[in-house]
């Protein structure tokens, strides 16, 4: 139980000001140089802010609360959402959320609360997201290969 409650304090350190409005910030708009100055990047990624993922860390509730912490792997953990931009610096965070919560579930509180991504812009995100402006993940059923993409001499 004292590893829990040094964690829920760093996490609330993490995510409360100063530290939040220091260290995790937007991205200000502009199209990274490293997008730009590369042609097999630009066409493609020209509006990209970055990446959106989630990440599962564990936890240990009150055992009243384990059963809702639950994830999918079966073990207890807390779902939280990760944005960051090409140089891998944090650009939002939302922790909190049971394990059991789904990706997509997790997303939509995000962009309920103060997660707004501006217009024609947008940021890679996996198959777990919902497809809607501001995300853009796979088609759902269509496998990527590294080496189809060899053979097309796409490099």
């Amino acid at each position: 139980m004292l590893v829990h409650r040094y964690f829920c304090k760093m996490l609330f350190a993490f995510s409360s000001e100063p530290f939040y409005s220091t260290y995790v910030q937007f991205p200000n708009g502009s199209v990274p140089c490293k997008i730009c100055r590369n042609p097999k990047w630009w066409p493609f990624f020209k509006g990209t802010f970055g990446a959106l993922d989630g990440s599962h860390i564990q936890v240990t509730p009150r055992a009243a609360e384990r059963a809702v912490y639950r994830n999918w792997k079966g073990f207890i953990s807390q779902n939280c959402l990760f944005a960051c931009d090409f140089d891998l610096k944090f650009t939002y965070m939302l922790t909190g959320w049971e394990g059991s919560a789904t990706d997509a579930c997790v997303y939509e509180d995000a962009c309920a609360s103060d997660f707004q991504v501006p217009p024609c812009k947008y940021f890679l995100a996996d198959p777990g997201y919902p497809l809607r402006p501001g995300l853009l993940v796979p088609y759902q059923g269509v496998h990527y290969h590294l080496a189809e993409w060899g053979r097309a001499n796409i490099r």
